[in-house]
């Protein structure tokens, strides 16, 4: 029998294995490769309007439609690879969502021909150090925050598109900006020794 310090957040049922895995292994985990975080981005853009459970379901479709989701591929998108992205079934078909995508490519690019590391600007905003919350319960958590509405307004300031307050809170819990899992839940000390090896090294 577990201790009550010891039992996973309750969000992610533990007869969904994928679910499971993904807060076991992934979400919270500060991530820190500038691809990857802007890849967080564009799956929560299209996840507006829908579950994370959705896209979770459909992400390595979408990353083999979406070409890795490699900035410099996206970004020479046409007509026609868009046309061609919409017949897939495994994606979410959103053209206005997959637009969104191809912009976000090109000032993804834009601030690397800057020498600006889009992962060195995201994390700036918490001075590069993780957010340790204390929750009680995940129902409890804020669905934004006045910092995600900070860094919503300057990503919407240069151009971003689908990155709104509630959009960008989501991409700092998943990603390790801050952390959200339950106090009591094995994953939010183990995170902490993860952080505290990498700034040992």
């Amino acid at each position: 029998m577990k201790k009550l310090d010891d039992i996973p957040c309750g969000w992610a049922p533990a007869h969904d294995e994928l679910y499971r895995s993904y807060h076991d292994h992934e979400w919270g985990v500060p991530e820190r490769d500038s691809r990857a975080l802007w890849e967080k981005f564009q799956l929560d853009g299209f996840q507006a309007g829908l579950s994370w459970i959705t896209i979770l379901r459909k992400r390595e479709e979408m990353r083999r439609e979406f070409d890795g989701f490699v900035p410099e591929k996206i970004v020479r998108w046409n007509q026609k690879r868009i046309d061609k992205a919409l017949l897939n079934p495994g994606i979410i078909r959103s053209p206005i969502k997959i637009a969104a995508t191809i912009n976000n490519a090109k000032l993804y690019l834009e601030m690397q021909e800057k020498d600006e590391d889009f992962s060195g600007y995201v994390w700036s905003f918490v001075d590069n150090k993780p957010i340790v919350n204390q929750l009680e319960h995940w129902k409890k958590v804020q669905a934004k925050t006045p910092l995600s509405e900070q860094i919503a307004k300057d990503m919407k300031k240069r151009g971003f598109k689908f990155c709104g307050p509630v959009i960008v809170y989501a991409v700092m819990q998943a990603m390790g900006m801050v952390n959200d899992h339950e106090a009591r839940c094995p994953r939010h000390k183990e995170i902490q020794k993860l952080e505290k090896t990498r700034r040992r090294a």
